[in-house]
């Protein structure tokens, strides 16, 4: 009955689940990009600390920010096309303007594949100057260290930079240690060996494959493009090519240009081909019922990491931060893992998946995880700490009577559970 009564008050503390509509994605068609809509920031007015108590440290992982497409493939591919059938008299005005587009693009993007773009760095240093802003006593105290540690990929190192720069800008004195190196890729971006196979050849392929056939419908487009029958018969792969533009019209949103290439697809097309890319990442990275906690269990390496260092933190007993820069691969399921709200919902039909899971709320570009610990100024065992995703306060299954607060003695022994120990 005792846990019965904790786990309805633990629900009762959460906010109302919100599963996503077509109408909510669509309201703002860069959802429709998924991992690749740009941060959004914040909205929300956080709630104030009950009296008496004051943050004393911030646990943090964040993915890269605004990212170019990942390879100059992505570009380069369809504009061969694209210049071929110019060559050859086979596109429509729309063609030609597609073509336009992206020769504008490809200004800033060639050679930039898989790259940071300036908009991700200013996503960074503005999550930082935000944190800073709203914990001045852990950021703005003079004798505050921290560590930052990033993945081994570029986007997540400069990631990194970008946000500890902005740190130091708020205060000067403030002394990060930072590092990119192999030593944290064990935490910061884990995979157990049964991962790898299942995301490329698991018994979900088939499913899926069917539900992408079903979702990808390239002839209004590909008979808007081109103007020649024939030569796409004899050249243009239609459901390829839908998805090459997809990509672009995806991620224009993180460039400095922000060309609009929303206006060679109707809503309907978008919001198809977001499902079956929203699909994969939640069977691949979330709560999908049909692999276990294979892909949560990811994540328990870094809850241990964080348990750890907020032990470490706590006992110190002076302001600091741990700040963790990867990969949307590591924010989703840590996201799921931790039981935040709404991100652990569990179905095994794909039809709902979009309903359960959307991976433009979880992991955003410069996604990211804040949990922040408040300790009581005349008790220095009293502890008290907040998860934050993307800066919206969420919850998770503890008991509390101070909602979006938990009490640390409550919480620790939760992530013990969940990394089994």
């Amino acid at each position: 009955m005792r846990k019965l009564i904790l786990s309805l008050a633990a629900l009762l503390a959460l906010p109302l689940a919100a599963q996503t509509s077509k109408e909510e994605v669509l309201s703002d068609l860069n959802r429709t990009g998924g991992v690749y809509y740009a941060y959004p920031g914040p909205a929300d007015k956080l709630t104030p600390a009950p009296k008496g108590y004051q943050p004393v440290y911030v646990s943090h992982y964040g993915r890269h920010g605004s990212r170019y497409l990942i390879s100059d493939r992505d570009y380069t591919g369809i504009l061969n096309q694209l210049t071929d059938a110019r060559d050859a008299g086979a596109l429509t005005p729309a063609g030609h303007r597609l073509l336009a587009k992206l020769d504008s693009l490809m200004l800033e993007t060639s050679g930039r594949g898989g790259d940071l773009s300036p908009l991700g760095t200013r996503q960074h240093k503005g999550i930082a100057a935000r944190m800073a802003a709203q914990y001045p006593e852990v950021f703005g105290a003079k004798n505050a260290s921290m560590t930052a540690r990033s993945t081994l990929v570029p986007r997540c190192i400069l990631s990194m930079a970008a946000f500890c720069e902005s740190l130091k800008e708020q205060n000067p004195t403030l002394q990060i240690d930072r590092e990119s190196s192999n030593r944290y890729m064990p935490y910061l971006c884990y995979h157990f060996a049964d991962h790898g196979k299942f995301t490329v050849d698991g018994k979900w392929k088939e499913q899926y494959r069917k539900f992408k056939a079903a979702h990808t419908n390239p002839d209004r487009l590909v008979g808007e493009i081109f103007s020649d029958p024939a030569y796409v018969d004899m050249n243009i792969n239609p459901s390829d090519f839908m998805w090459s533009v997809y990509w672009l019209a995806s991620d224009a949103q993180n460039t400095e240009g922000k060309i609009d290439f929303y206006e060679f697809f109707t809503p309907d097309e978008l919001f198809d081909l977001w499902q079956s890319f929203n699909y994969v990442f939640y069977v691949n990275d979330g709560a999908f019922a049909g692999n276990g906690t294979m892909m949560t269990d990811n994540a328990l390496p870094l809850i241990a990491n964080i348990m750890e260092s907020a032990d470490e933190a706590l006992l110190a007993g002076k302001p600091t931060a741990d700040l963790r820069f990867g990969h949307d691969g590591n924010l989703i399921p840590l996201a799921a893992a931790l039981h935040l709200t709404d991100c652990d919902l569990v179905t095994g039909k794909p039809e709902e998946f979009f309903t359960k899971f959307a991976d433009w709320k979880v992991a955003p570009m410069a996604g990211n995880i804040q949990i922040v610990f408040f300790r009581n100024k005349k008790n220095p065992d009293d502890v008290l700490v907040k998860f934050l995703l993307n800066e919206h306060e969420v919850g998770i299954p503890v008991a509390t009577d101070k909602f979006p607060y938990y009490a640390w003695k409550d919480v620790r022994p939760y992530l013990q559970g969940l990394i089994g120990e």
